[in-house]
């Protein structure tokens, strides 16, 4: 009875401390210096800065690129995973051909301030998303969220709110809930979770155009997660499966081509 009593005090303790520290389990902000931020500026002088100030007060900072000799050209607004520091999608925006790309750190990446949750990421995307709008140099008319992994979550939910054109997402999944039981069968992963990025909840609202990206070798996001929100999807979607694994998909052939290629159909 003893040996029972303390397995059961053991596994409350250690359910307990899962609850109070799942922040670090979920996100793993990437900061960045002043001198890694003047070198972005140096190396790629037309990314213009942008700070965008968040509804608590916090500031956000990220980067919007234009192509070149473009006057008014459609917007992608990208949301990254959950240890992505954006900036190197700076040098990749060459593939987005003809559209701007809008690229924010999440709260606590890079030099945006505050600490990253579910419901500040949702409140930030829509403040990203509303700054951006009342811009005269690119098509509030034509915006596509694109998300990875985590980002999906916050492009899903931004995508219910505002008016966008299309999403793309990047190894989709259809809640934390559902990944966190494939990881941790023995947890009661439902009653621990405060960030459940419930994307399942919205896809059936959403009659946009969708392209998912899925990694052959995904071992974080279950293919059966991002089946379930695809098939859900309430619009017209498109799979495209592509080598390597949750975190190097983007370095495979195929990859940068199907998002040109999508993108060339929203226009």
């Amino acid at each position: 009875m003893k040996t029972i009593a303390a397995v059961i005090i053991g596994f409350c303790g250690f359910t307990g401390l899962i609850y109070l520290f799942q922040e670090a389990f979920i996100f793993f902000p990437v900061t960045m210096d002043r001198q890694s931020q003047q070198a972005i500026k140096k190396r790629f002088p037309r990314a213009e800065e942008l700070t965008i100030c968040t509804a608590d007060n916090k500031k956000l900072h990220g980067w919007l690129v234009k192509p070149e000799g473009a006057v008014k050209p459609p917007l992608v607004i990208y949301f990254g995973g959950n240890a992505e520091e954006v900036s190197w999608l700076i040098g990749e925006a060459q593939w987005l051909k003809g559209w701007a790309v809008c690229l924010m750190n999440y709260r606590g990446y890079g030099l945006s301030e505050g600490r990253p949750g579910e419901q500040a990421l949702y409140s930030d995307a829509l403040a990203v998303y509303d700054r951006l709008v009342k811009r005269g140099d690119v098509d509030a008319q034509r915006i596509v969220v694109m998300g990875r992994s985590i980002g999906t979550g916050v492009a899903t939910y931004l995508a219910q709110h505002r008016p966008v054109t299309a999403a793309i997402l990047i190894c989709p999944f259809d809640s934390l809930v559902s990944v966190g039981r494939k990881h941790y069968p023995f947890l009661p992963v439902a009653l621990l979770l405060k960030h459940c990025f419930n994307s399942l909840s919205r896809a059936s609202a959403l009659r946009i155009p969708l392209l998912a990206l899925l990694a052959a070798d995904d071992t974080i996001i279950p293919r059966e997660s991002s089946l379930r929100l695809i098939e859900r999807w309430g619009g017209p979607h498109t799979i495209k499966t592509v080598g390597g694994d949750h975190n190097t998909l983007q370095e495979y052939p195929g990859y940068w081509e199907s998002i040109r290629e999508f993108l060339a159909q929203q226009s």
